[in-house]
């Protein structure tokens, strides 16, 4: 069998063609479902102050550092210390603690049998590549659990769902796309 060498050298410039083509192409693919453009390299995330009545000591740098970690372990963006192509801002509003459903007790007296503990964020994120992207958000997450534990017995667990329930809300809204 003879294979002509005309249809060689068409095969392979088809080749080099696509492969010249291909590596002009610049796509952006992510685990994490982040959709950020190439020129956008670096992020900065202010401290997070708690605003709230009533203000759990460690929660501060708990959600900045999360806000942190997520940014650079799932973009590969830059951390800067004070400006950045993104740049996320803001304070914690809200830490409430409220009885979530009431039942009667076998004397007749109300009492919860659910709590909740609800922390809201309120967010300035400013996208300096795109500033229609821009927003200032409210974002809330909660936790709810049984009476027959106290906040203090569940606080530590509690807050670390929901910091990571905001964050991936925060995460999703600014450069997910969703």
């Amino acid at each position: 069998m003879k294979i002509h060498t005309g249809f060689l050298r068409i095969q392979t410039m088809l080749i080099v063609l696509f492969l010249v083509s291909a590596s002009g192409c610049k796509i952006s693919y992510s685990l994490s479902g982040a959709s950020i453009k190439p020129d956008v390299k670096s992020v900065f995330i202010d401290y997070f102050r708690n605003r709230s009545r009533v203000v759990n000591p460690t929660l501060s740098q708990s959600f900045t550092e999360a806000m942190k970690d997520k940014f650079v372990n799932e973009t590969g963006l830059t951390l800067n210390t004070d400006q950045g192509d993104l740049e996320f801002s803001g304070e914690i509003t809200g830490y409430d603690v409220r009885p979530l459903s009431i039942q009667k007790s076998d004397t007749g007296r109300d009492f919860a049998s659910m709590n909740r503990l609800t922390i809201t964020v309120k967010v300035v994120f400013v996208n300096n590549k795109d500033h229609e992207q821009d927003f200032n958000t409210t974002f809330s997450a909660y936790y709810d659990w049984d009476s027959s534990k106290t906040i203090n017995q569940v606080e530590s667990e509690a807050v670390q769902v929901i910091t990571s329930q905001l964050v991936e809300d925060i995460f999703n809204k600014s450069v997910a796309n969703w």
